[in-house]
Formats: structure tokens, C-alpha cells, sequence
């Protein structure tokens, strides 16, 4: 808690022995002659350095301290500081919370400085302390340009022109240049806002372009000059620690940054290409709340299944399905729900995306050895009650899983297959015996996510010939689709939601299974038994109004 102080910093100085009261006169008099103000004089004249400042305002009036160069801060919280405040009073916007606004200041103790911003903004102000440095660099970050016109960042790169790939020295102080740092806070900014979840920064012959996965879709959002493609890259690159001398073979990095007050995990990829490096960028908020079973979007049949399912005591749980499908949110769900005292749950992953109190949880490393398989044997060691392995990849550890189910373990596990029944074929094709998968495995959750309609441009209308009969009901009345607002970007959509397949493993197909029936047998059955595909979930939700026809189209056929 901040507490409460009357006195300026030069005096809290002073008391606190930092300075002498000839060098408190010295920065005075020449002040007089200077619009810098006292903080920054002092440590100019060599009489006090930052670190100085930040203890006497963290330790001694309970300020805390933020490092800017963790944030990327959102342009448009300039609206409640204008650029010549923030100049003269030295302070940057970090976020807002309800009618809090979170400052950082170079001297907190300016009392005329915080009114004037709560008077300006209308908003309370809750100081935080930064150097002098890191604020001036920050306010030419934010201030003069919005996070969708980048027309006068490009017009400051000028000085970058050239055909050849600069030179390692040069590129360096390209980075630091504040247009580049700039442009690199305003994409990632831009996506974070845009609730994207991969950004894509593509060299091409002429130009760099910039697009945006939003809810499973690429959108393109910006092109920029291919004069810049070296330091914007060299700089998304020295944000996730990577190598920016090395443009010849593909890097991985990661790096955890508040964007406006967001927890974002950045994963960050880059690919040597014939145009230069191709940059890949994983946003994972970490700020992101757990969903509950009920929140995931299943059916009540499918739900009411699904939870027989993860409340087995022992046997292997698949849920099946592409890259983004959903696959870890629904495990992580399930496990949410198991997690208690009397449980003993352990993970393995690559990558870890959700942490859950109360749960063991490891991140595989196949370069160094720590493999899933390898993993799953030591975990086999701990005493678990329920296993939860990222991915099935291999036949040692398809073997290794199969084994630990037979055993009395629940273990929950994801494959890439198009359905719930090519599952069961996949674990054969891996060299599992047929008995062995009929034995083990308790259920399969076939996956898909569909974009759903923007509630805010939600309208309904007649559908055609070809939807009825793709729906294969002609008593449908209305369909509903987005006509494209401001809050979905024009697209129709926002946000996902699950379509499920669950195939519960009866004696009729545990014994299908031992006697190699034909897949297409198989899902016959189970479809007789009241299994309801992809397709016929689809279906009801395009009829229940919360997608599309055409997106069902997309994602299923």
C-alpha cells in the first residue's frame, strides 16, 4: 500500500542522507534555468544515481517499482494522459482498472503531477516508480501514434532504406531505434487486443506482411515496407532472447510480458525462408480463467457422458482432433474437475499452457531426453492416481500409457485423428495388440471448434435449397448469421465454441475391436447405440442460432 507523504522528493532526499544540503541547492539554482526536473538534475549533476531514487521511493514511501521494458503498453490508454502532461510531468499510462489508472512516475511524490492526471482523466491515479529513462523511451512508444495507423512509424524508418541485409553492428542500433520498438509494440498490442492467437510476420519479394489468427482463421492486418523486415524482426527477436547475429537456421524462444496489464506467454518461432526470416508468434494469455466442464460447450447428453467418462476409476481417455482444436482446454476441464486432496494427478506436456494448483506438472523435453515416454515411466514411480500425457506420438509411449490404464491409473491422453473410431484404428496401426487397445480404452472425444456468430450483429434469415438439405430438415424456418460490426472486425464471428463426438466403448465394441471389425462397421453401431457425430452436433447448433452454415461447411466437409 502507497503510503501517504506531504513531502517532495529533494526534501525525502535530504532526510535520507542521499544528498547534502549545498548539492540540494546546487540542483536548485540551476533548475531555475532548466525545464528538467529536481530528480533528474541530480542525477545529471552526478550527485544521486536512479537506483538512489527508486529505493527512496519503493522503500521508503511503499511505491512500488515497475521495469517498463517488461510491458508492452496499449497506445490507447494515451487518452487519458496527453502527450504534453506526460512530457512535462514525466510519467506513462500502464493500465487501467475500473476508474483506477495505473501510472508510473519518475517522482510519485509530485503531488501537483497526480492531481493534474486525476483532474485531466477523471480517473484515480495509483502511482508506480520508473527511471527517467525507461519513461522518455516509453512516451516515445505510445504517444503520436495509434495501434492502426502505423503511417508515421513507417515514415521515421526512412533512414533503414537499402537493398542489402545490414550488418550485425548497424542492425543493432536499428533495434533500439524508437520507431522500430514502436512498431513491434503496436502488432503485438494489436493481436492482443484482437484476441489473435498467432501472429505471422511474412517476408514476401516486396514487402513484409503482417497477419493475425482470430478464432482459428488467418486475417491479414498490415503490410509493411520490406526495408524494415531486419530490425523488426532483429527486435521481435531480442524480446524472446534469441540469437539476432544467427538468420540461417530456425529458432525457438519464449518470453512472459504484461501487455496492458495482460500476462502473455509469447512463443516465438523463427524460419529461415527465401525472402528472410518468417517470424511466428503464440499468444497465450496466462491471465485466461480455467473453464469448467459446463463452460466447455458440450451437449447435456454429451456432457452427461463425458463425465461417466473422466469418473472411471481406471482406463485410457483420448479426445482426438487437429492442431487448435481445443483438445488441452477440454483436458484440463476434466482434470479441473478430478483435481481434489485425495487425488494424486500428475502431467506431462510440451508445452505446459494451463497450471493448476494442486497438480504435478512437468514439461517435456525431448532435446535433453525428457521424453513422454521416458517421462511416463518415472511418473508410473510417483504413486499417481490419474495421468494426464499431452499427446500419444509414439508406440513406446502408446504402450507405456496402455500399460499404466491396466494397472488402475486413469489416464487421459490427446491423438490427432479425424474421428472418435479412426482413434482405435491409430493405436492398432502403432503396434498396440487389438485385445490390448479393447482393454484400455474407456472413451474417445472427437474435436472441432467453430467460430460462433457476434451476438452484436446477430440476425437471422431464410435459408436456402442447399442448406436445408445439408441440414436435412426442411421444417427450419430461420438460420442466423453476423452481418459484421466493430466488435467482430467485420467478420460476423467472435469466439469458438466445441463440437463433440463421444464414443463410449460398450462389450459389443471392446469385442469389434478384438476381432479387427471394419471402422466403418464400427461407427455404425456406435451410431445405433445414440452416438451423435461432428456433423449432427454441427447441426443442431447451427439450427440452435450460435454458428453458421457455411462455417459448419468450413470446418466439417
Amino acid at each position: 500500500m502507497v503510503k501517504h507523504h506531504t513531502k517532495k522528493l529533494g526534501e525525502l532526499l535530504l532526510d535520507y542522507n542521499f544528498i547534502t544540503e549545498e548539492q540540494f541547492k546546487d540542483a536548485l539554482d540551476k533548475q531555475k534555468n532548466s525545464d528538467k526536473k529536481l530528480g533528474e538534475l541530480l542525477v545529471d549533476l552526478g550527485y544521486i544515481n536512479e537506483d538512489d531514487l527508486i529505493q527512496v521511493l519503493e522503500f521508503q514511501l511503499g511505491i512500488p517499482h515497475v521495469d517498463l521494458s517488461k510491458y508492452i503498453i496499449n497506445p490507447h490508454l494515451a487518452q487519458y494522459i496527453p502527450e504534453n502532461i506526460a512530457r512535462r510531468y514525466n510519467v506513462i499510462p500502464l493500465e487501467r482498472k475500473g476508474n483506477i489508472l495505473r501510472v508510473a512516475m519518475a517522482d510519485p511524490s509530485d503531488l501537483v503531477a497526480i492531481d493534474d492526471i486525476e483532474m485531466i482523466s477523471g480517473l484515480k491515479v495509483e502511482p508506480l516508480i520508473a527511471t527517467h529513462k525507461e519513461i522518455k523511451q516509453a512516451i516515445g512508444q505510445i504517444y503520436s501514434v495509434s495501434d492502426s495507423d502505423t503511417a508515421e512509424v513507417f515514415a521515421t524508418l526512412n533512414d533503414f532504406q537499402g537493398d542489402k541485409e545490414p550488418e550485425i553492428d548497424e542492425l543493432k542500433k536499428m533495434v533500439k531505434n524508437v520507431p522500430i520498438v514502436r512498431l513491434a509494440n503496436i502488432i503485438i498490442n494489436q493481436a492482443v487486443q484482437m484476441r489473435a492467437s498467432d501472429i505471422h510476420i511474412e517476408p514476401q519479394a516486396d514487402k513484409v506482411r503482417i497477419r493475425y489468427r482470430i478464432d482459428g482463421v488467418l486475417t491479414e492486418n498490415m503490410n509493411i515496407p520490406k526495408h524494415i523486415q531486419a530490425a523488426l524482426v532483429s527486435r521481435l527477436k531480442i524480446i524472446a532472447d534469441l540469437d539476432i547475429t544467427e538468420r540461417r537456421i530456425p529458432q525457438d524462444g519464449r518470453i512472459e510480458l504484461n501487455i496492458s496489464g495482460i500476462k502473455v506467454d509469447m512463443r516465438v518461432s523463427t524460419l529461415p525462408t527465401i525472402y528472410g526470416e518468417k517470424v511466428v508468434i503464440r499468444l497465450l494469455n496466462k491471465d485466461e480463467r480455467l473453464l469448467n466442464l459446463e463452460e466447455i460447450g458440450f451437449s447435456r447428453d454429451n456432457l452427461d457422458k463425458f463425465k461417466g467418462l473422466i469418473e472411471q476409476p481406471h482406463g485410457i481417455l483420448l479426445v482426438t482432433g487437429p492442431t487448435g482444436s481445443g483438445k488441452s482446454t477440454t483436458l484440463f476441464a476434466a482434470l479441473n474437475r478430478l483435481n481434489s486432496a485425495k487425488k494424486n494427478i500428475t502431467t506431462i506436456e510440451d508445452p505446459v499452457e494451463y497450471q493448476l494448483d494442486g497438480i504435478n506438472q512437468v514439461q517435456a523435453r525431448p532435446k535433453t531426453g525428457l521424453t513422454f515416454a521416458r517421462t511416463l515411466r518415472s511418473i508410473l514411480r510417483q504413486d499417481p492416481d490419474i495421468i494426464m500425457v499431452g499427446e500419444i506420438r509414439d508406440e513406446e509411449t502408446a504402450e507405456i500409457a496402455v500399460r499404466a490404464a491396466l494397472t488402475g491409473h486413469l489416464v487421459l491422453s490427446t491423438l490427432h485423428t479425424n474421428d472418435a473410431v479412426s482413434s482405435i484404428v491409430r493405436l492398432v496401426d502403432m503396434g498396440i495388440p487389438p485385445y490390448l487397445v479393447a482393454s484400455s480404452v474407456i472413451g474417445v472425444v472427437a474435436q472441432r471448434l467453430v467460430r460462433k456468430i457476434c451476438t452484436s450483429c446477430k440476425e437471422r434469415y431464410k435459408p436456402g435449397i442447399e442448406e436445408l438439405k445439408f441440414l436435412g430438415n426442411t421444417n427450419v424456418d430461420f438460420l442466423y448469421h453476423g452481418n459484421g460490426c466493430k466488435k467482430c472486425n467485420s467478420t460476423g464471428y467472435r469466439g469458438r465454441l466445441p463440437l463433440h463426438e463421444i464414443l463410449v466403448l460398450d462389450n459389443q465394441i471392446k469385442q469389434m475391436i478384438v476381432n479387427q471389425a471394419d471402422e466403418r462397421k464400427i461407427k455404425e453401431y456406435a451410431i445405433q447405440q445414440g452416438m451423435v457425430t461432428l456433423k449432427e452436433d454441427g447441426i443442431s447448433k447451427v439450427i440452435d442460432g450460435l454458428t453458421t452454415y457455411e462455417e459448419l461447411v468450413r470446418v466439417i466437409i
